[in-house]
């Protein structure tokens, strides 16, 4: 079972979500702003933290980026809007998820089981590092360095890039990396992949060009020989 934070400023919501969480055998804290939210990431640990975007002191995004600093967990966003832009926006900070109010509690723990089941697999990965021209990837550590620099990734931006590498040379289309990666196809679009390529290139400095883009396909990732 999850150890869960929730994140919102309407009470009901959080009633609501922590009564169905805690029926199917979930622990949970609750916090109604993202100030809230950060210091209590300060103090102890969760499997996923269920946000939502609009609140007072500290909105879920921002929240977001101030507990990716140094806490790697999973979370899932709460919204009453439902706009493709905050939908982008959430993955570019690194969200696994976006739910759009209204909602029912059982749809957001069936994607909160999803989510920590995924997380906690990729957790388990054994030690294995891999090294293409300047690029050493730590899969178990979840590092990256690019010429010895490590480089601050988002969740999503390190998983994309763990999936693309462990699947070098092949083509994959967005829709087979959205899959993958997100989970959620339909909840994602060609956009969401596109927008999270040009980050993670951008990251990647002068190695930029080992993602290649398969025009009408999708993308692979084509470096040097790899290093053991």
């Amino acid at each position: 079972m999850a150890h869960i934070l929730i994140v919102d400023d309407e009470q009901m919501i959080r009633k609501g979500l922590r009564e169905y969480a805690e029926f199917v055998g979930h622990t949970v804290v609750e916090a109604c702003d993202g100030m809230m939210a950060v210091n209590f990431c300060r103090e102890q640990d969760f499997d996923i933290i269920i946000m939502d975007v609009m609140m007072p002191k500290l909105d879920g995004f921002s929240a977001c980026k101030e507990i990716r600093k140094t806490k790697d967990i999973p979370v899932l966003m709460l919204s009453a809007r439902g706009e493709e832009y905050d939908k982008l926006f959430g993955f570019t900070v690194g969200i696994d998820d976006y739910v759009v109010k209204p909602f029912s509690a059982k749809e957001v723990m069936a994607r909160v089981d999803v989510i920590v089941s995924r997380n906690k697999g990729r957790l388990r990965q054994t030690s294995e590092k891999s090294v293409f021209g300047g690029i050493e990837i730590d899969f178990a550590g979840r590092s990256v360095l690019v010429d010895g620099i490590k480089v601050e990734l988002t969740l999503k931006e390190m998983d994309l890039l763990f999936y693309l590498v462990r699947n070098r040379n092949i083509a994959l289309t967005r829709e087979k990396i959205l899959s993958e990666v997100w989970g959620y196809d339909f909840y994602g679009d060609d956009r969401t992949v596109d927008t999270h390529i040009k980050t993670l290139r951008s990251s990647l400095g002068p190695y930029k060009d080992y993602i290649v883009t398969l025009r009408g396909v999708g993308y692979k990732f084509e470096a040097p020989a790899q290093k053991e």
